[in-house]
């Protein structure tokens, strides 16, 4: 099985740029799409009805921001918009899918913001989630979170990380959120299976940072402890533009 996360930055300006074959072409089971952007109805029906998919919308209630989309090629078992939380729930953060055996949690996580003033509600995201996902292991189930995190985990995930410190994204208390989830019951099967390597999935478009590979691993899964005997590869899409990120991919038998 096939699952592809990529924050486009814009989904009908990704489309402009062409991201659409590439998506087709790679055919993954499940595309889990981040910060949209988008209304459906904004989308023409070609833009909308994806062959051989069935699209899942969960747009922000304020038009051009945040907004999710999962495209999967079997219908879920069941279909989740948010977290049961308006807070949250407004932004359109999130989508979770059921799966034969697994739940998929399809996310963007919140910007704690240049000044941090969102870092409390950013952690307050991070928190809520993982009460919901607790719950589940309790229950035996097993959950796959993709999206962007909007946190690099630990040094290596990110090119300047002894300048970025302070820097909403690499806050120690935004790291630590991370390391509860690990705490928790989730594995990071990327760095499991590439604890040296040095890839990234973001840039920013300002000096030329992605030409000259200066960028953050902000986007990335956790899976359940149990699944990760399954994963036979995690590949991050780094040559493929039409974003500032770039699409992240998760091979599970």
């Amino acid at each position: 099985m096939k699952i592809i996360t990529w924050n486009v930055n814009g989904l009908r300006a990704a489309l402009r740029k062409g991201v659409l074959p590439w998506i087709i072409e790679e055919s993954a089971d499940v595309m889990c799409l981040q910060e949209t952007r988008v209304l459906p109805e904004q989308l023409t029906e070609e833009q909308r009805d994806i062959p051989g998919y069935e699209v899942f919308w969960n747009p922000a209630e304020k038009k051009g921001y945040s907004g999710t989309s999962t495209w999967t090629k079997e219908t879920p078992r069941e279909v989740q918009l948010g977290l049961g939380d308006a807070r949250f729930d407004v932004e359109g953060r999130v989508i979770r899918t059921r799966h034969p055996d697994f739940y998929l949690y399809n996310i963007y996580f919140p910007n704690g913001q240049r000044g941090h003033e969102r870092v409390d509600y950013k952690l307050e995201f991070y928190e809520n989630l993982l009460e919901t996902c607790n719950a589940l292991h309790a229950a035996g189930e097993s959950v796959i979170i993709t999206g962007d995190f909007n946190t690099a985990h630990n040094e290596i995930d990110l090119k300047n990380h002894k300048t970025n410190h302070k820097t909403s994204g690499f806050l120690p208390e935004e790291r630590a959120m991370i390391d509860r989830y690990m705490e928790n019951g989730f594995v990071d099967p990327f760095r499991h299976l590439y604890p040296e390597k040095e890839q990234y999935s973001w840039w920013s478009f300002r000096g030329g940072a992605r030409s000259r590979n200066v960028g953050w691993r902000i986007d990335y899964f956790l899976v359940s402890e149990n699944l990760l005997p399954r994963v036979k590869d995690v590949i991050i899409h780094d040559d493929v533009l039409g974003s500032d990120h770039c699409p992240t991919e998760l091979q599970i038998a």
